[in-house]
């Protein structure tokens, strides 16, 4: 299911007309939530680019913050480190784009990229369960972020299998659509 996904979402990444719906979406969330902080990430292939958007968010108002996520080991959290479009980056694990700030915070809402997702809000990433033993270490932490699945209508499943550890999602949202459907001002 993650590879016939993953190509769909490579084709879907390709639509502009449906990359400009998705900005205004993730624009609709942050006027919503109006957040301090934001986690983001940064786009591997066929991920929506979010950077824009968050660059002219944090453009807006001095007192924002966004943040990238650092792996810091195979089997740990990510960190959030402070970020600002204009930040030297160095390549970190997994040859991902990493900030040089140094500086982690926990974001008030965090934007999670999707390779797949169901109505429910759970979703399917890349399988090394980072974001899993991310928002489970924000929970015993007692700060959890509001949680944002970024994806593709395409990348919609019927359910997604769950385990015990699966968080699901506050909202994902799509170029066509927010779930859980009905979510108010979305």
């Amino acid at each position: 299911m993650r590879a016939t996904l993953l190509e769909a979402r490579l084709h879907a990444a390709l639509d502009a007309a449906g990359n400009d719906a998705l900005r205004r979406r993730v624009l609709d969330v942050l006027t919503v939530y109006s957040p301090a902080s934001v986690g983001l990430y940064w786009p591997l292939s066929g991920e929506f680019d979010i950077r824009a958007v968050i660059a002219g968010w944090l453009a807006g108002d001095s007192a924002r913050r966004a943040s990238l996520p650092v792996i810091t080991g195979r089997d740990r959290p990510l960190e959030f480190h402070v970020w600002t479009p204009d930040m030297p980056m160095q390549v970190g694990a997994h040859r991902i784009h990493e900030p040089t700030s140094g500086e982690v915070i926990t974001p008030d809402l965090l934007f999670v990229p999707c390779v797949g997702f169901d109505a429910d809000g759970y979703r399917l990433g890349y399988g090394g369960g980072y974001y899993d033993r991310t928002l489970a270490a924000f929970r015993e932490a007692g700060k959890v972020p509001v949680t944002v699945g970024v994806a593709y209508d395409v990348c919609r499943a019927g359910t997604m299998q769950r385990e015990a550890h699966d968080i699901p999602l506050d909202v994902v949202v799509t170029e066509g659509a927010c779930y859980p459907e009905g979510k108010p001002g979305l």
